[in-house]
């Protein structure tokens, strides 16, 4: 009944424009009584978005499955994929979905309230991988908000352009990006923290370790890791 009700509410949408539609209208389509709209959906908004539930009820499960195994930003940009591949079983109602959410800011404030929840679950869970840490509580929130970035920036670039091309791929080198900042044993401070340099580097791969003080803002670390691989 859910996805009865949803289908009927999109269809509506698209034809009549979200402002237009009622309630009643929807019930109407989908040949039910308004107490079957409103035990499955709280407002008219959660029908546009009838599946981030159901998603996010997921991201937990898998989030909560290795709570204490393997690299912790690895999972998270899993946690973050499985987000990208709901949108991308139903490419067609996902673009339409993301054009009508840019013509309705009621849309766009409610897209974001569901975007900080997955952004809290990953966070959530990070602050109990860095338990202990250096900083455990910002560098959650802060890798957080860099996989969300990462993956939200990947997504609405697929959705503009209607669908086309591999949403997989463009999110993976997106998440690519957070996990050359963050990724393996970046969740752990430095042992200790000096002016700023190069302090080692390996062969094969050409490893680069760059020490920087606490709390130097992101362009200098930048900044100095340019310098430091001109210098190599």
């Amino acid at each position: 009944m859910r996805d009865v009700l949803a289908e009927a509410a999109f269809q509506l949408f698209m034809e009549r424009g979200y402002e237009q539609t009622t309630v009643d209208d929807i019930v109407a389509r989908a040949g039910v009584g308004r107490r079957s709209f409103f035990r499955h959906f709280p407002s008219k908004e959660d029908a546009v978005f009838p599946d981030h539930e159901r998603c996010l009820a997921d991201v937990t499960t898998f989030l909560s499955a290795a709570e204490d195994e393997g690299d912790p930003v690895a999972r998270v940009c899993d946690a973050a994929r499985l987000v990208l591949r709901m949108y991308a079983a139903d490419p067609e109602f996902s673009v339409q979905r993301y054009r009508l959410t840019k013509e309705v800011p009621g849309l766009r404030t409610y897209e974001l309230s569901v975007v900080r929840r997955y952004e809290r679950t990953m966070a959530g869970y990070l602050r109990r991988r860095c338990e202990g840490s250096g900083d455990g509580a910002l560098r959650a929130d802060v890798i957080a908000a860099a996989v969300v970035a990462a993956h939200n920036n990947a997504l609405r670039s697929w959705l503009r352009s209607g669908g086309e091309g591999d949403a997989e791929a463009a999110v993976d080198h997106a998440l690519g990006l957070v996990m050359d900042v963050w990724g393996a044993d970046r969740t752990e401070a430095p042992q200790e923290s000096g002016a700023g340099g190069v302090v080692g580097t390996g062969g094969g791969d050409d490893v680069v370790v760059l020490v920087t003080r606490r709390g130097t803002p992101m362009w200098r670390v930048v900044q100095q890791m340019e310098e430091a691989l001109e210098r190599l």
